[in-house]
């Protein structure tokens, strides 16, 4: 039998009004940096940071590092890393504000533990993988591209929800 803690009702936003948020976030982002939000770039700053830390040799003969080896500006002070620490602190606020925070893996009836967790950095590896032959993450590709109406924003979105619903298909019976 479930223990009431299941069965309690979780205190969330109103997508609607988060949805506006998110719009108003956007919108801010456009303003304020001339650019829309994506949160790769926080990924690829915290690589280049450790390996410029790591092997400063190599960071300097490689056209790659170069640029942001010889810059001198520290990559852990991009925007869009301050972009990605405030999300990670806002959901743990908003985690504890609906008195939602735990550590918990949600997973369907049919699937292990371990499995579950396999899966979901497979699926984590080849998102970042995608995001970066994509030239940027969904967030900076789909989002801020249709905030402007770019058909390509149009059309990764498109292409995320349908390879979603494609995928899906074949993994819905470890979900049900």
């Amino acid at each position: 039998m479930p223990d009431d803690m299941e069965n309690k009702p979780k205190n969330y936003l109103n997508s609607y009004l988060a949805g506006f948020l998110l719009g108003l976030v956007l919108l801010a982002a456009y303003v304020i940096t001339g650019r829309g939000l994506g949160a790769s770039g926080t990924m690829k700053s915290v690589v280049i940071a450790s390996v410029v830390t790591a092997a400063p040799e190599y960071a300097a003969k490689s056209p790659f590092y170069a640029d942001f080896f010889t810059s001198g500006e520290n990559p852990l002070l991009s925007w869009l890393v301050f972009l990605s620490l405030g999300v990670i602190i806002g959901g743990l606020v908003s985690g504890a504000a609906g008195q939602r925070m735990g550590l918990k893996m949600e997973r369907g009836p049919r699937i292990k533990p371990a499995t579950r967790a396999v899966f979901a950095i497979i699926g984590g590896a080849l998102f970042g993988l995608g995001a970066q032959f994509g030239r940027g993450c969904t967030s900076g590709a789909a989002l801020s591209g249709m905030a402007v109406l770019s058909s390509g924003g149009i059309l990764t979105m498109m292409a995320i929800f349908a390879t979603g619903y494609m995928v899906a298909w074949f993994f819905r019976k470890l979900w049900i």
